[in-house]
């Protein structure tokens, strides 16, 4: 894991430091924590909207404060990504890897290269159900890396930014979390690991504070 320490030069009400951001969404989901939930706000918001305007994208926001179980978590992806009612469960057909895995092109419309997911306030499902939100990170990671290394259709870059306080920068920073390492169910190897040839998902962590001190 390390921490976004670029130096720039401007304001954070401007809008350069989001194309920097992006860029790290190339190659990697991120994690952005901050003790204070006003900057935690502005950093979220201020990037959905530039990520909103890029060309061939699309954004999907998830609500944390109303994701505390598996049932409040579908209901979300139900109403952000068109599909077929979910199943309460992660995996299997109709569970939440389908979901994530189903990309909707509409006549007219050129289907989307990349897909940007931004989870605010995820902390709090590692608050109510730890092994949840890990389970969770490992599908969205999985079915990215599923996307680019599997995948026979277009490729797409889906990616995951995650906001949330300083419980999220502990997840995040231990080697046995799904910011670390692909979630094991019992076998030798981790089925993300095995299905992609990934080593481990592809995660970085920002702190807003240190990223908001490099605009004053």
């Amino acid at each position: 894991m390390s921490v976004l320490s670029r130096q720039f030069e401007s304001s954070f009400g401007a809008a350069s430091w989001q194309p920097e951001v992006t860029a790290l969404l190339d190659e990697h989901h991120l994690v952005a924590w901050s003790d204070s939930p006003r900057r935690r706000l502005t950093f979220a918001a201020t990037l959905a909207r530039f990520l909103e305007g890029l060309r061939d994208a699309e954004l999907i926001s998830l609500y944390g404060r109303h994701i505390t179980d598996l049932d409040s978590l579908c209901y979300q992806l139900e109403r952000a990504i068109p599909g077929e009612p979910l199943d309460r469960r992660i995996d299997g057909p109709a569970g939440v890897t389908s979901i994530l895995r189903s990309r909707e092109c509409f006549p007219g419309r050129p289907a989307s290269k990349f897909r940007y997911m931004m989870w605010h306030d995820a902390d709090e499902l590692i608050r109510s159900d730890h092994d949840l939100f890990g389970s969770v990170a490992d599908a969205m990671a999985g079915v990215a890396a599923e996307f680019e290394y599997v995948s026979d259709d277009a490729l797409l870059i889906q990616r995951t930014v995650f906001v949330g306080g300083p419980l999220l920068s502990v997840y995040a920073e231990n080697p046995r979390g799904q910011f670390q390492s692909w979630r094991h169910d019992g076998h030798a190897e981790a089925f993300w690991r095995m299905v992609t040839g990934v080593e481990r998902p592809p995660v970085r962590l920002v702190h807003i504070d240190k990223l908001l001190r490099a605009f004053e």
